[in-house]
């Protein structure tokens, strides 16, 4: 099989840019394959049949194990405190009341389990391989202990504790289902899932060519290490005394009841072992002096600081435009290999739950999107102004603007709450009366659509269509590409999944450094030194600062870093603006143990039940009542459904959740 063929099966199982088939799916049913035809010691000493085999265990990274898709795919991205959805008839509604049961949204343990079981025989047995070179076989076991380790990893972080199977003193070849294994504690999952993850990375590749984008690389796999590392030291899983009541099957706690900071400080030294590949680094597009095209206008400046204004970054924004450098991350403006700060990425899932199909239920119902995808009041507070400042609430800035220039890049007839934000919020936020361009539609009069959400306008609130209207007034931009139409010969431009970048391992450094009391020495991931990690203001604010500055605003002022307490604060809510949209904000909320208040809070939003007549009530906020939201512990972790508890006995359920009768 030669390199072309081998690439398209790694499309087909990953990617979704070859759609499966029947006949596909059954071709890369290798089980199957096995047993009519092939053993072990066959198959493996195979190129061809080893690559197939190997395509199969990259299947199961689609669909219910992506990391960043539209709901019906990853529908944790939207049922937190900061986005919604509007369609799919009450469905939100009874996840954010907690209505759900131990039956919903479990494909994804039974998918990973199956490419666990895959992984470990490819693992165990491509060192038969005749017809591969050394560094092959070694490149290809370390994919497949990457895609076992992260299969463990979604299951960690949808589950907590779950059960490892062990390589040895037992037959790993055996159906999962025909295993009886107990959970693991959290601290055992962490341990081997970031060794796995470490002993991948030695042989992983810096970098892959743009026709091997979706294969891991170093780089992924130390990401997600890190990522692991984090989620290990956090409060709901490190010294927890109220998740004692989730054991295992002999009574014995899975989640440490003693805090450890040395955990911590393995989260910084992950993410400083990314950060010093030097490989990565945060995306920045050009600074504009002039209009380059109708979707690429010029430059929004920053208000003049003496500290960043006038410095190239990363020390300043004077030669980047932080509104484009945030807004083409995302929205397919780039290449795969043109984009320097994704780590991981399934590249594109052109599936019906992918990247694109958000920006379908993103754009406005009045260009034939389905108007359903929307953000809180409580996420659009939480952008800054342009100058760093929050955003004034009490009370909140009234008027209009009346024309195009004066508050860019707002149109005019727009809320004057919505000028003089953050770059990152005109990227994000579809507000009442965003410009939608629409450019790549056939017809003049379909593009560049300014879209109101006022009662009785067409994507606003419709007794004839409840579902179909941004609950809240405000919808999301984020992913949407100035050339997205759904009209008459309009395209979606392809847009790459973001499961990890290199802004967040940023992120994780400073938070990891925010949390130390003392100095610790941390081994790098080879074995062949030590990271030293201690909170020190100028290294976090080193690295955090990028982030902000690459946004267009300032980095924390001294008082905020002199406090672990406020630091800590800020960092969380830079981790809502930044990574808002990506799949992080339900998970945080959990790990942080800030679940019980914040996803308590009433869902807010503009008034819905106004006509532009009533324009200023518009824009007073109330509660959403189609949008209740409670929080009870057993919501920190998903349940294990009771197929799974029937057919493994040593299996135990989360807190809060039922066992089978």
């Amino acid at each position: 099989m030669n390199n072309t063929t081998v690439n398209k099966w790694l499309c087909c199982a990953v990617t979704g840019l070859l759609l499966l088939g029947s006949s596909c799916k059954k071709y890369l049913d290798m089980d199957h394959f096995f047993k009519d035809r092939l053993n072990t010691d066959t198959l493996f000493t195979r190129k061809d049949y080893s690559e197939q085999w190997l395509a199969s265990t990259y299947i199961h990274l689609r669909n219910e194990n992506a990391d960043v898709a539209s709901k019906g795919h990853t529908p944790f991205n939207f049922i937190s405190d900061d986005m919604f959805f509007g369609d799919r008839d009450d469905k939100y509604r009874k996840y954010k009341n907690g209505e759900y049961d131990e039956g919903w949204d479990q494909s994804s343990w039974s998918s990973c389990y199956q490419g666990i079981r895959k992984a470990s025989i490819f693992i165990h047995n491509i060192d038969q391989n005749r017809e591969m070179s050394a560094e092959e076989i070694a490149d290809n076991k370390a994919q497949a202990r990457f895609l076992r380790a992260y299969y463990y990893w979604l299951l960690l972080r949808k589950y907590g504790p779950i059960p490892i199977v062990p390589d040895e003193g037992i037959d790993y070849t055996t159906e999962y289902e025909n295993l009886s294994l107990p959970r693991n504690s959290y601290d055992e999952c962490v341990d081997f899932i970031t060794k796995e993850l470490a002993t991948a990375a030695k042989d992983l590749p810096l970098l892959r060519s743009n026709r091997d984008a979706a294969r891991p690389t170093r780089g992924s796999a130390l990401g997600a290490r890190a990522k692991v590392y984090l989620f290990g030291a956090s409060p709901l899983f490190n010294g927890n005394t109220e998740m004692a009541d989730l054991v295992d099957n002999n009574g014995r706690a899975l989640i440490s009841q003693t805090y450890d900071e040395s955990k911590w400080a393995k989260a910084a030294a992950a993410a400083k072992d990314v950060i010093d590949m030097g490989v990565y680094k945060l995306f920045t597009a050009p600074f504009n002096a002039q209009d380059q095209s109708a979707t690429q206008p010029r430059t929004i400046v920053p208000p003049y600081n003496p500290l960043y204004s006038d410095k190239a970054f990363p020390l300043g924004w004077k030669d980047i435009d932080p509104f484009q450098s945030y807004s083409q991350l995302f929205n397919g403006a780039l290449a795969f290999n043109a984009n320097p700060e994704i780590i991981f990425s399934r590249v594109t899932e052109q599936g019906s739950e992918g990247v694109d199909q958000m920006v379908l239920h993103q754009m406005p119902y009045s260009l034939k999107g389905w108007n359903t995808h929307g953000i809180t009041q409580k996420q659009a507070d939480a952008y800054y102004m342009n100058d760093g400042a929050d955003v004034p609430v009490n009370p909140r800035v009234t008027g209009f603007t009346t024309n195009n220039e004066d508050h860019r890049p707002l149109p005019s007839r727009v809320s004057l709450q919505y000028a003089g934000r953050e770059p990152r919020f005109y990227a994000s936020v579809a507000y009442n009366g965003s410009m939608w361009e629409n450019t790549s539609a056939r017809k003049p009069e379909d593009r560049h659509k300014q879209v109101f959400y006022y009662r009785g306008y067409p994507d606003g609130k419709q007794p004839s269509s409840p579902a179909f209207h941004i609950r809240t007034g405000m919808g999301i931009k984020k992913f949407y590409n100035p050339f997205d139409s759904f009209m008459e010969g309009g395209f979606v431009v392809p847009k790459i999944e973001p499961a990890i970048r290199y802004a967040e391992m940023l992120l994780i450094y400073a938070e990891a450094l925010n949390e130390l009391n003392g100095s610790h020495n941390i081994p790098n991931y080879q074995g062949t030194g030590s990271i030293t990690v201690a909170r020190n203001a100028a290294e976090i604010s080193k690295y955090l600062s990028q982030v902000r500055i690459r946004a267009g605003v300032p980095d924390f002022d001294a008082g905020v870093y002199a406090s672990k307490e406020n630091l800590r604060k800020a960092l969380k809510r830079e981790r809502q603006i930044e990574l808002f949209a990506e799949g992080h904000r339900y998970y945080d909320l959990r790990r942080w143990k800030d679940a019980p208040v914040e996803e308590s809070t009433p869902v807010m939003g503009c008034n819905m039940n106004m006509t532009e007549d009533q324009r200023d009530l518009f824009y007073i906020p109330v509660a959403v009542p189609s949008m209740p939201t409670i929080f009870v512990k057993k919501m920190y972790l998903w349940p294990i459904a009771h197929g799974e508890l029937r057919k493994n006995r040593k299996l135990t359920q989360n807190p809060g959740w039922t066992t089978f009768n």
